[in-house]
């Protein structure tokens, strides 16, 4: 969720920290703030509020000089946004400095320990503790002091540490909060997210769970939680750089949607050969995949929704039974899961804390793992049996678009393929079902160049205070994507309900002029839908229906109606869905909200 950037080189560090932060600003924060060693001692500056708040007080940097230093971004979790209680934090004697990912669970327990020893503490955060903890395990050797608060701390962290003591010297530290390093014409890079180093380096190193990086200039040392040195490789980042950048485009959020057929191309081309689905990295033969009796699915968000879409395609498909939960909730009830069941857990960044807890979970219980994920080397694609990535790029908004996307495709693709080996589809239906899907990305393009039309409705209703979006089948979880995303970036309230549920209690929220938005690419579901479309017109709603090429009575029933190209009946998520993020974007742009960077969220939830 925060962001952290560190250097040490021969290169003036503040306006890397500065460049590097700028470029973490997708993951939400409410404030940030760089240290760096000037040669005689530790300068620091903080602030509340957006980073280029940061920019004017140090000047770009200029004020800060100094080729060693650390940077965060911070989305609160333990005290209100402040300047006080921004990164980074000080020791007593301002010779140790901290910026810290995650949340420390026992850091009350800490705290009392350090206060009793006569600690005083300047701010409300957990992170503070950790500065001071260094401080009293620290007796001039950093390692040491490093290993010793690891042993004592409870929660996630991921951690970046400079002593003064040791002027050549930046730690980082990582437990259940992502962290990279990497080296540098000239230095080395430490970061929670590949955007940050791209314009540094393009290899860089994941840090594993416990793990401690001691970086100098021209060098890296590994050690685990018993400072016993370990050797690792480094992952080359194919991403093109311009892909962190916004290329003329108003918002990252408008330019990752007109990035969606390629995003879509991208992970179903490879995986398209002669005519059949090969999904190499599945790492399951035919028989394995005849021997799963379940499919449990987990994620978060957006990732989940793709996930009940992919409910009804592999059970219709394949006949395989689905059972979709949201992660947070997954590992609270003990499922029941065993060597039979396919657990796939969904996560555009790879890090999301729930879903990874569930993933550890579903492992010890004996099943088996595949993750979908878009980025390389993230911890759930390191720590699931298989993984299957979106090739969708950065994404840098934080309402997801391009990745959602990618991860349906990557969905139809083993729904299709487990059908086939399963004997449910022959070699005909499979071949039609390739025919559609890749014609998708040139339909996405087609219903994206309709914004023009989706713009001018939006502005009818920027001052909406309520919006529900029904739907049957496929059609309900389209609209529970749709919802989240007008809900947001716009802060507009909206629900998503079973078009069949709203008699039972829903439909008493409906009064005059109330926007109703109707799903409804189901042909065998028409029919229900419209009478459900009636029930809330003559309650004094305006409908909006997104609806299949050809089914013009729904225009009897509707007030303003979007069509998409037909397609194959489980395909239909990938096209309904366009026209409901194109809605939800020109709403918040009318409303003057930061559609990349909704208030009080974050790109990558790395805490529960």
């Amino acid at each position: 969720m925060c962001g952290i950037v560190g250097y040490i080189g021969n290169q003036q560090a503040a306006p890397i920290l500065l460049d590097g932060l700028s470029k973490l600003e997708y993951r939400g924060y409410d404030s940030s703030g760089i240290a760096v060693y000037n040669g005689n001692e530790i300068d620091m500056v903080k602030s509340k509020g957006r980073l280029k708040v940061l920019n004017e007080l140090t000047h770009d940097g200029a004020t800060l000089p100094g080729t060693l230093g650390i940077g965060h971004t911070r989305w609160a979790t333990h005290g209100s946004p402040s300047d006080i209680n921004a990164h980074p934090h000080f020791n007593k004697d301002k010779s140790i400095v901290v910026v810290h990912n995650g949340i420390i669970e026992n850091y009350l327990k800490l705290k009392k320990k350090l206060e009793n020893h006569g600690y005083e503490f300047v701010s409300e955060t957990d992170t503070e503790v950790i500065a001071h903890l260094l401080d009293y395990y620290y007796h001039g050797n950093p390692l040491q002091a490093v290993t010793k608060i690891m042993h004592r701390m409870e929660g996630s962290y991921a951690l970046g540490i400079i002593f003064q003591d040791h002027p050549g010297e930046l730690y980082a530290v990582r437990k259940d909060s992502p962290l990279i390093v990497g080296h540098t014409d000239g230095g080395s890079i430490l970061a929670s997210d590949v955007p940050a180093v791209l314009k540094y380096t393009r290899d860089v190193f994941f840090i594993e769970n416990e793990e401690i990086v001691r970086m100098r200039e021209d060098s890296m040392e590994f050690f685990n939680v018993d400072e016993e040195p370990i050797e690792k490789q480094a992952t080359r980042i194919e991403w093109d750089v311009n892909a962190a950048e916004k290329s003329g485009y108003e918002h990252f959020m408008l330019k990752e949607m007109y990035e969606q057929p390629k995003a879509i191309t991208d992970t179903f081309s490879p995986r398209i050969k002669e005519g059949k689905i090969v999904i190499e990295e599945l790492g399951m033969a035919d028989e394995e995949i005849l021997k799963i009796q379940k499919i449990q699915i987990v994620a978060c968000g957006s990732a989940s929704h793709t996930g009940y879409t992919s409910k009804y395609i592999f059970e219709g498909l394949a006949r395989i039974p689905v059972e979709v939960d949201v992660a947070s909730e997954f590992r609270y009830r003990d499922p029941i899961l065993d060597e039979n069941t396919l657990v796939i857990v969904i996560s555009q960044s790879g890090e999301t804390a729930d879903t990874l807890a569930a993933l550890r979970e579903s492992k010890e219980k004996g099943a088996r793992v595949l993750g979908i994920v878009n980025v390389v080397g993230s911890s759930i694609a390191r720590e699931a049996d298989n993984v299957m990535y979106t090739w969708a790029g950065p994404e840098i908004a934080v309402a997801t678009t391009k990745a959602y996307s990618a991860q349906l495709i990557a969905l139809y693709l083993l729904a299709m393929k487990f059908a086939h080996v399963k004997g449910m589809l022959d070699e005909a239906g499979l071949a039609g079902m390739l025919e559609d899907l890749k014609a998708i990305p040139a339909q996405v393009e087609m219903l994206l160049n309709n914004k023009v039309n989706i713009q001018k409705f939006a502005n009818r209703y920027l001052a909406a205070r309520d919006v529900f979006f029904i739907g049957r089948g496929i059609d309900h979880a389209i609209s529970m994507e749709g919802s989240l995303k007008l809900k947001e970036i716009s802060y507009i309230h909206s629900e998503a309900y079973a078009a069949g549920e709203l008699k039972h209690g829903t439909i008493s929220l409906v009064e005059d002029g109330t926007l109703v938005a109707s799903v409804l690419t189901q042909k065998d579901l028409y029919k229900k839908m419209i009478s459900n479309m009636e029930e809330v017109r003559t309650r004094g709603a305006f409908v909006m229906a997104v609806t299949t090429e050809g089914n013009t009575e729904v225009e009897r029933a509707a007030d303003y109606v979007i069509y998409i190209p037909e397609t194959n009946k489980y395909f239909t998520n990938s096209l309904a869905i366009i026209p409901l993020q194109l809605f939800a974007y020109y709403i918040a742009v009318g409303r003057g909200c930061d559609v990349d960077k909704p208030r009080n969220l974050a790109k990558s939830v790395t805490v529960e």
